[in-house]
């Protein structure tokens, strides 16, 4: 066993830190995984996720015919965990390819992933719902490998490709756990007839002007916007965005957003003015109404209503921003 004894864990009761433990009793019970990356003592959605949904009652009630319970902490008291849990979970972070807390992953017993999600509000009966939503997902997923079972060639090549596509894993993941997939995609369909290798060669291209474009927005926040802020000139700050925008009109949407946004919401947090920051949600929606924040905005609203309503850092609970 990697768990320590006696150590309580952050989701409380029915969970565990022992990863091999648990895919082996994922396997003899016919259950899923779901791995909970967290950062117990520092992590505020980390902590909210535990209060609000994985501690209670109807969550346990809600998925122990269908889960087994995995956390694996990234604590920033290190006496917390031994050293062998330290390294696993260290090791299982690159593996997961994990971009922060929370982050939670539903797999089979084998561990392989097939959904991935994070903090959602609305208590435990929402969430385990959101979570048997996401395992129509490994649904698919197996109903294509059982296809790509009886077929050969490029109509297997076919079918596995939309097991793959099933799941819309990250391409760092899809490659960690689906790597002989791939491997026998690119034997069985050397010409490409599946668009396999075109779509991950556009996905890849578009990851990367992603990331330029992240690099050029950092040295532009850097040099521009991070002293407007810093002496609280929120409107001009916010004017210097807009206009960035305007003269680089290739920037991904999401950057676009992301930056109208923190941005155009520093000056209501700042005063406590929910209308404003309401007002603010309402304009970056309808200047881009095909955005994932549009489509959401009732629950971006909600969030950003706590945001802005949210007591100062000083005096908050640790952890937790209330």
């Amino acid at each position: 066993m990697v768990a320590l004894q006696g150590v309580t864990l952050a989701g409380g009761e029915g969970w565990t830190s022992d990863y091999a433990a648990a895919k082996k009793q994922a396997a003899a019970a016919h259950k899923d995984l779901l791995i909970d990356f967290t950062g117990s003592d520092w992590c505020g959605w980390c902590i909210k996720l535990n209060d609000e949904v994985f501690k209670l009652e109807p969550f346990k009630t809600g998925v122990k015919d269908t889960f087994v319970l995995v956390e694996l902490d990234f604590p920033k008291d290190k006496s917390k965990l031994s050293a062998e849990t330290q390294k696993q979970n260290a090791e299982l972070g690159k593996k997961y390819a994990v971009p922060g807390p929370p982050s939670i992953f539903l797999c089979d017993a084998d561990g392989r992933p097939y959904a991935a999600t994070g903090y959602q509000e609305g208590g435990p009966e929402k969430y385990v719902a959101h979570l048997n939503e996401l395992r129509g997902k490994k649904a698919k997923r197996d109903e294509a490998f059982a296809t790509a079972a009886k077929a050969d060639g490029v109509a297997k090549a076919k079918a596995l490709v939309a097991a793959l596509d099933a799941m819309s894993l990250d391409d760092t993941l899809e490659m960690n756990f689906y790597g002989d997939v791939v491997d026998d995609i690119g034997k069985l369909d050397k010409d490409d007839a599946s668009g396999y290798v075109k779509g991950r060669k556009e996905a890849a291209a578009k990851k990367e002007a992603a990331a330029k474009s992240r690099k050029v927005i950092q040295e532009f926040f850097t040099a521009k916007i991070a002293p407007l802020m810093q002496a609280k000139d929120f409107d001009k700050a916010l004017a210097e965005v807009k206009s960035y925008i305007k003269e680089n009109p290739d920037t991904p949407e999401d950057f676009k957003v992301g930056m109208l946004l923190n941005i155009g919401l520093a000056g209501p947090k700042d005063k406590k003015d929910s209308d404003a920051a309401m007002a603010v949600v309402d304009e970056v929606a309808k200047a881009y109404p095909d955005s994932e924040m549009a489509k959401n905005s009732d629950k971006v609203k909600a969030d950003v209503k706590a945001f802005v309503n949210a007591k100062p850092e000083k005096d908050a609970k640790p952890g937790t921003g209330k």
